[in-house]
């Protein structure tokens, strides 16, 4: 990966959280907060969900910088990653304070990619999850960052076809 597609990725990550943002704004809170189903998550779940996650993502980016070589990463049932989508949580949010999070999280994005170089990059690390095993911090940025917000906003306009 090169300084180019660093760049790229940053814009791609904040273009996706505009997409999502525009999205939602303005929708009525009976469907931001509608469930289609036991099994899936409301437009407001999936939302705190990402105000979380990306900043965790970033955050052990950051500790890979710092310690190169450390475990990182998190398994399903990680206690933050839960509460983030925990329905007594999101029942309290505003769509005003999430997307304002949101907001914020744009320029947390810029912030911590921006110091990384092909050779950062290339970093190896062992995740404690063992279906990865060992990545390069790209993996990070190209998987769990890019890939995994591009699936939740597929996942927002999934609910908002369900909308009857």
């Amino acid at each position: 990966m090169t300084n180019v597609t660093v760049n790229d990725s940053i814009q791609t990550i904040q273009q996706l959280l505009d997409q999502v943002i525009e999205k939602v704004k303005g929708l009525p809170d009976e469907v931001l907060r509608w469930n289609p189903s036991e099994d899936e998550w409301s437009i407001m779940q999936i939302l705190s969900h990402l105000v979380e996650a990306v900043p965790y993502w970033l955050d052990e980016i950051e500790l890979l910088l710092e310690t190169p070589g450390k475990e990182w990463g998190r398994g399903l049932q990680q206690d933050a990653r839960l509460e983030a989508v925990r329905k007594e949580k999101v029942a309290r949010l505003s769509l005003a304070e999430v997307l304002s999070e949101l907001d914020q999280v744009k320029t947390r994005v810029e912030h911590t990619l921006g110091q990384l170089d092909s050779k950062k990059l290339s970093r190896q690390a062992p995740s404690r999850n063992p279906r990865f095993g060992t990545k390069p911090i790209s993996f990070i940025v190209d998987h769990l960052l890019v890939e995994h917000i591009s699936k939740h906003y597929g996942q927002i306009e999934r609910n908002l076809s369900k909308v009857k």
